[in-house]
């Protein structure tokens, strides 16, 4: 890991002890070099259990959950650290699934009481994967998962790609219209091994991994129905807001390391006789990174804090955050390989991989296009 400048989403004591704390625990773990053993492997979830048992030690998957399941309580400026080391180490793990979109959805619906075994997925005994989207395009707005009633029951059909995490998740939930009232949506408890439940496993460029789900005519009971149904708006945009500003975290991480990584690497490298870090042109572009990363961080951090404190701009911040983490974590990638020369296409460099997570998780949940359209939408335009 390069040495680490001041850019930080940290913003108290508690958050720096946090972060601290995370960034000496994966620097000890190494995840780049188990992302590099596992990517091409037959490891279904692409990362291996003995480093989800230690992130589980720390009390990672709770960070969101309900104390009284486990949980710590705590709020998405807490995540919000955890991702942005995460993302400085270019991590593979369940927590975006399991931890944050799961445990969101739960507590949207008020679901928790119904969910079997719930405190497993705060401790992270349990993965659970959310099952949203239904486009290869991002679209919220185009769920057709329909569950009709059944006796006490209900049948499931359709589908849904991609789901994060799927082929290793003990529980799905799904997110469904219900028969008789299209205008609301459920959120359903599933087991993966349920007849008429079909996966296709999917492996991303940065080494995550993905399924899309097919479910046919599935039957479930009564009770599968957790917590409450909600309209679409109480439900898919809160679920929105909340994946975006993680991911904003997340890619905050990946470009503060990469801009170290490539402040080192010129600082080192020579040409005529000169290093490159003295190159004014060179200067100029690094100026750049660091002052659209400093802007970047400022809008983050916004964005949690609205999401913590329930502001009434929270949607707009958090559009605004992934907008702006997306094309900054992209131009800063962008630059890292040109800078690194023809070394940065080599698989020996690390570089690489933070260009490829930029690419997917910029495309998560909404790319920088997307989420324009919806702060302006948002803003009244």
């Amino acid at each position: 890991m390069a040495a680490t400048l001041d850019q930080s989403l940290a913003t108290n004591e508690d958050q720096q002890l946090i972060r601290e704390a995370a960034l000496r625990f994966l620097e000890e773990q190494d995840p780049i070099a188990e992302l590099r053993s596992l990517r091409d492997g037959e490891e279904p979830s692409g990362v291996s259990p003995a480093f989800w048992d230690e992130i589980s030690a720390l009390g990672w998957p709770g960070l969101l959950a309900p104390e009284s399941f486990g949980g710590s309580g705590l709020g998405f400026r807490e995540l919000g650290v955890v991702f942005e080391a995460l993302g400085r180490h270019v991590a593979s793990t369940p927590l975006l699934s399991s931890s944050v979109l799961a445990t969101t959805a739960l507590t949207l619906v008020g679901g928790w009481e119904d969910l079997p075994k719930a405190a497993d997925l705060a401790t992270g005994a349990s993965r659970v994967a959310l099952a949203l989207e239904e486009t290869n395009r991002f679209d919220l707005d185009r769920i057709e998962t329909l569950a009709t009633r059944d006796g006490e029951g209900y049948r499931l059909s359709g589908r849904k790609r991609p789901v994060l995490d799927a082929a290793t998740a003990d529980v799905l939930l799904v997110v469904a219209r219900i028969e008789g009232d299209e205008d609301s949506l459920g959120l359903f408890c599933v087991s993966p091994n349920a007849e008429g439940v079909g996966m296709t496993p999917l492996r991303w460029i940065d080494g995550r991994r993905a399924a899309e789900l097919r479910l046919e005519d599935v039957a479930i009971g009564a009770d599968a129905l957790l917590g409450s149904r909600l309209p679409r708006r109480e439900l898919v945009e809160p679920l929105l807001d909340r994946a975006a500003a993680t991911l904003a975290a997340e890619l905050v991480g990946v470009s503060a390391e990469a801009f170290e990584m490539t402040l080192e690497f010129l600082k080192t490298r020579e040409q005529f006789e000169q290093k490159l870090a003295e190159f004014q042109a060179l200067q100029h572009r690094c100026a750049r990174m660091f002052s659209d990363i400093e802007r970047t961080i400022s809008i983050v951090q916004e964005a949690l804090r609205a999401l913590d404190e329930g502001d009434a701009d929270r949607s707009i911040l958090a559009s605004a955050a992934k907008a702006m983490a997306s094309e900054t974590a992209r131009h800063v990638t962008e630059e890292a390989l040109q800078l690194f020369g023809g070394l940065g296409m080599t698989e020996e460099q690390d570089i690489g991989l933070y260009f490829k997570r930029a690419r997917t998780s910029s495309l998560l949940f909404g790319d920088a296009p997307y989420h324009y359209r919806r702060y302006a939408r948002l803003n009244g335009f």
